[in-house]
């Protein structure tokens, strides 16, 4: 692997330049890390991104704050043609809430959709309430609807060949009452509760749904108590039937997207040995994940966003990595990232 060249570009565009190519250890493929960008580091702490392309734009969402866990939360949308030069185009704000974990997705009527969660400033009557918003270019947003129930954080609507989107909503509430419920909609307003409760024990919670063009959908889900490793599950339309497996490593962060060939590509954060941001192949069957490419990242990291586009895989993320190195000196605690990636 080569070394990593910094170069100076201007406010917001630091970039790492990180070449390497890294052969798989089962699949004999190739990964090469053609370019990593630093595209926004304006607040304290910036996390927790997704990554869409909409009417030819790039767009890429996250939460900025003073801290990982603080009260001002608010969720920042970027615009880009190129993929390289960004700019802000929407800055989302509560007076009530703290609000976390953009997520992105199409409509089937052609609206983008954003997906967030608040945790309440006033949590007597619950602690999280989940949102949607919706716009008709991404910089113009709806006024928030409220999905789901009260305390159940819906972590990301997947729309299904059939039209209709399903999103996993994980309860909040004391640790005897966590849970996990699947919620369906068929357009992005109403979420109506399909399974009451998938029965996945080890505080069950964030999550990712991709579905085959046949219509089985793969559910990526993570888990935060007992032993801590994730869970893959499997079920065919009208799922209300699932078969989960343990996968035997612990994740945080999890997405998935299907690429051209049918092969699937998980983003996860990993702890084994060092915390870091990985791509990693997932099989479909077993639900085994093999990492192939460690992305520049470290400490606070992780929630991606995919699209593969013109034949590279685009990866939003986060990340601790540069504050943490003693020869840069930042304001910022962690950044905003966006790498492509090159597959053979």
């Amino acid at each position: 692997m080569s070394a990593v060249k910094r170069v100076s570009v201007g406010v917001g565009t630091w970039v790492l330049l990180l070449l390497a190519t890294l052969q798989l250890p089962s699949a004999g493929d190739a990964a090469e890390l053609v370019r990593v960008d630093r595209i926004w580091d304006e607040a304290h702490h910036n996390a927790f991104t997704d990554l869409a392309r909409f009417q030819g734009h790039w767009f890429c969402v996250f939460r900025e704050g003073t801290r990982h866990v603080s009260d001002d939360g608010a969720l920042r949308v970027l615009r880009s043609e190129d993929g390289l030069k960004w700019e802000s185009v929407a800055l989302i704000e509560s007076d009530t809430a703290d609000l976390r974990d953009a997520k992105l997705s199409v409509t089937p009527d052609g609206k983008l959709l954003l997906s967030g969660a608040g945790a309440l400033h006033d949590a007597s009557h619950g602690s999280h309430q989940s949102y949607n918003w919706f716009s008709d270019d991404g910089v113009t947003w709806s006024e928030s609807v409220a999905i789901g129930k009260i305390s159940d954080w819906l972590w990301r609507t997947s729309w299904s060949p059939a039209g209709k989107g399903y999103s996993i909503g994980y309860r909040t509430a004391a640790p005897e009452d966590r849970f996990v419920r699947l919620y369906e909609t068929e357009d992005g307003r109403q979420y109506d509760v399909l399974v009451d409760n998938l029965m996945i024990d080890g505080y069950p919670n964030e999550s990712a749904i991709l579905f085959s063009e046949a219509g089985t959908a793969h559910c990526l889900l993570r888990r935060d108590a007992g032993s801590k490793s994730g869970m893959w599950g499997v079920a065919k339309p009208p799922y209300t039937d699932w078969k989960w497996q343990d996968m035997g490593v612990r994740i945080g962060g999890p997405q998935m997207i299907r690429l051209p060939n049918g092969k699937v590509v998980a983003a996860v954060r990993l702890y084994d040995g060092q915390v870091r941001t990985s791509l990693c192949w997932i099989d479909p069957d077993t639900g085994a994940l093999d990492e192939f490419l460690a992305l520049p990242s470290g400490g606070d990291t992780s929630y991606a966003g995919l699209v593969y586009h013109d034949g590279l895989l685009w990866v939003s993320y986060y990340s601790q990595h540069e504050s943490l190195d003693a020869e840069v000196e930042t304001d910022f605690t962690t950044a905003i990232y966006v790498a492509q990636v090159k597959l053979d």
